[in-house]
């Protein structure tokens, strides 16, 4: 077939078509007539190939009268000259699947890649695919190890001229992204746009498992293992591992550390958590803010106004933890836990000074009082 006046003929048959049937064939079919002379990529309509013969060939015919910026199609030529006409702020197109509006075409294309999945820029050194094309020569540095802007200041390397901007603000401290609300700076604009969130409320990462939602995708990430019981923070000391890096950080600090930071300004003794010194001060005040409900009787400690409330519970509850052993029974799952280890003959607490071993851990604080001379109640 070939285009001439409306109808177009077909040499052979002489059978006619509009040009919408002809577009429809094409696309039927997925026939591409149109091939590019220079490197033979084929195209379902000459216009394309015009506008793609017009990349290859670097032809930019439309020049914006302004500032003299050339492009290869007009409507790159209109998209840019929103710039100068004061149009910045007016977002024409919007996504059709979840609302998000843009300045310009391009920027919806890109977006809607989120939603479809599609990543058309794939390296050739590796076969990583990429929405951006940005975002696949940035990854090409890695394996050409290219880094051709250089910090003035101390000569730090970088791959993009983004990392080096965003290095120099170190050197001038500038934070040129305010947040309105309270006045707080930020180096980048993610920053503060995640910033944001603790003044709107905004939690749009959802863990799609029990539907907790967050508002970084990082403590979405973080979540997620307690799901997956995934452990990736492990200590190089004893090897055990923890979900997230707080816990490593406070079991390093309670097992492997001798650092007591939180001191008692009445007697000097020290601990390795707040809020064991929190509960030691009340050895001194004397205040017990944890009232039974029951009785009236207050304690100094949740955990023993816990233990003491099984008096009065003990009556109507069950206890449903049972040992397999030999079968006694327990109302909370962490007694059986401690229990068991009567059968195994397992003892974890082990005494810093002498080596004594422990199954429980309260033993161990009541075995530790030798060495120190420390009497429980003053």
């Amino acid at each position: 077939m070939h285009k001439s006046e409306n109808p177009l003929v077909c040499v052979t048959c002489g059978k006619t078509f509009t040009q919408q049937t002809i577009k429809y064939l094409i696309n039927r079919y997925d026939t591409k007539p149109f091939v590019c002379q220079t490197c033979v990529k084929a195209f379902t309509q000459q216009t394309i190939l015009n506008r793609y013969d017009g990349v290859l060939t670097g032809e930019k015919p439309f020049v914006c009268e302004t500032c003299g910026k050339v492009f290869t199609q007009q409507k790159g030529l209109q998209e840019h000259e929103r710039i100068h006409n004061g149009m910045t702020d007016e977002k024409p197109f919007v996504c059709e699947t979840c609302g998000k509006a843009f300045s310009q075409q391009k920027g919806l294309r890109e977006h809607e890649r989120i939603h479809t999945g599609k990543k058309p820029f794939v390296c050739e050194s590796c076969g990583k695919a990429f929405a951006r094309k940005t975002h696949l020569k940035s990854h090409a540095t890695i394996h050409t190890g290219e880094k051709p802007f250089v910090c003035a200041t101390c000569g730090t390397a970088f791959a993009r001229p983004f990392g080096l901007r965003l290095h120099e603000r170190i050197h001038t401290g500038e934070k040129p992204f305010v947040c309105e609300t309270c006045g707080k700076a930020f180096t980048q604009s993610n920053g503060l746009r995640q910033h944001k969130r603790i003044h709107t409320g905004d939690k749009p990462f959802v863990c799609a498992t029990c539907g907790k939602a967050f508002a970084w995708s990082t403590a979405l990430h973080q979540h997620k293992r307690i799901h997956t019981g995934e452990k990736v923070f492990a200590c190089e000391t004893c090897g055990k591992a923890f979900t997230q890096y707080v816990g490593l950080h406070h079991h390093k600090r309670v097992h492997h550390s001798d650092i007591k930071p939180y001191v008692c300004e009445t007697c000097g003794k020290a601990f390795i958590r707040k809020t064991h010194l929190t509960i030691h001060v009340r050895v001194h005040t004397g205040e017990k803010s944890f009232l039974c409900e029951t009785c009236g009787k207050a304690f100094a400690q949740q955990s023993t106004l816990t233990s003491h409330a099984r008096i009065h519970s003990s009556m109507t509850r069950e206890k449903t933890f049972a040992c397999e052993t030999c079968k006694k029974a327990f109302f909370k799952q962490s007694n059986l836990r401690v229990h068991e280890k009567v059968h195994t003959g397992e003892k974890p607490f082990v005494c810093a000074t002498c080596g004594k071993a422990f199954t429980r851990r309260a033993d161990l604080r009541r075995h530790d009082r030798v060495h120190t001379g420390e009497k429980q109640f003053v």
